[in-house]
């Protein structure tokens, strides 16, 4: 899809941070940031229209860095995808504003990238900030119903894989993209908001025959508490909109077709426990998305026209579901794990 790069060189690198109230993360992101980029790579802050005077502080302390200043918040999706339209740079490094990249995570994030041609992505790992020897993301996993999940979330980084491998797709909280992949495939679909646009660009990208690798020594340390594991509202609400856009213009026909038993399934059982703990949220997302069906199935008809890639290619990446019982044990866990870590930071 590509010509191979000349060895030893390393296309010019547009960071993207989209932010919106994170002031206090920016420093330090910003600092790990830096000490990894070459003189002809460039920073995009993009602020979605921020109360902490995010902006303000960059054009004053932090006038290498190119600010985005957004009349309204975009939310996640629609800010990457605005610090996308205005990078310059042939390779897009994503981060999130509360993540602290380690030594060497650009670097790896290239490697892994460099030696993957097929690949349009290079997936990085988040760690807990709080525990960062316990893997949040290394990916995405996405399931026969459905659902999208972080690939190895939970594992110890010592059970990482030592080389790189292949994974469905990368998290938007750190990725290094190709800009051919966005020339090809399209941007984040800002209407997401937030949550899940990562999801649907994996699968608008496998549907292209794009690749995704992971890279296990590119790490960076988020910021996760229990409450934004165990998700507000606003998350619920947004997620379980968000899903439904995700299947409706994303599965082809045959999988879809295959895998309806399992997501009708676990939207039943989601819709129950919405309402057996009255988390009306859950519930209001996908009626959100069922009444955007027409728009969504014109969305679908376009995405599905452009696929190249084989079936069974994407068949293989379905992982099978888990069961319900087993992801509300294991979000307990780790909901109490990260209540612990809390508990002795104060």
């Amino acid at each position: 899809m590509h010509l191979a790069p000349r060895q030893g060189y390393r296309p010019p690198i547009s960071a993207i941070i989209p932010t919106w109230n994170g002031l206090r993360y920016l420093p330090a992101c910003l600092s790990a940031l830096r000490a990894q980029l070459h003189p002809d790579d460039e920073i995009v802050l993009v602020d979605n229209r921020s109360r902490d005077g995010a902006a303000v502080w960059a054009r004053r302390y932090a006038p290498d860095v190119r600010v985005l200043e957004l009349a309204e918040n975009r939310g996640f999706a629609g800010g990457t995808a605005a610090g996308i339209a205005a990078a310059r740079g042939a390779l897009l490094l994503l981060i999130n504003d509360d993540a602290l990249a380690e030594p060497g995570c650009v670097a790896a994030l290239w490697e892994a990238l460099r030696d993957a041609p097929a690949a349009g992505a290079a997936a990085g790992v988040l760690t807990f900030s709080r525990q960062p020897d316990t893997v949040a993301s290394a990916g995405i996993r996405f399931q026969r119903d459905g659902v999208a999940t972080d690939y190895l979330q939970g594992v110890p980084v010592t059970g990482l894989p030592p080389l790189p491998q292949p994974v469905f797709g990368a998290s938007g909280g750190l990725a290094l993209l190709r800009r051919d992949l966005i020339a090809d495939v399209g941007s984040f679909e800002p209407a997401f908001f937030n949550y899940l646009e990562d999801a649907d660009l994996a699968w608008r990208a496998r549907l292209r025959g794009w690749e995704c690798v992971l890279a296990p020594r590119a790490r960076a340390r988020h910021v996760y508490s229990a409450s934004s594991i165990e998700g507000s509202p606003f998350k619920q609400r947004l997620l379980a909109r968000n899903r439904l856009r995700v299947i409706v213009r994303c599965l082809p026909g045959p999988l879809l077709r295959a895998c309806w038993p399992a997501i009708l399934r676990y939207d039943l059982l989601a819709l129950a426990y919405g309402l057996l703990r009255r988390q009306p949220a859950i519930l209001q997302g996908r009626f959100e998305a069922l009444s955007e069906l027409p728009a969504l199935l014109a969305q679908r008809r376009h995405i599905q026209a452009g696929r190249t890639a084989a079936l069974a290619d994407l068949a293989a990446w379905l992982a099978p579901a888990l069961s319900p019982v087993a992801v509300l044990r294991a979000r307990r866990r780790l909901n109490d794990a990260l209540a612990r870590a809390e508990k002795r930071t104060r």
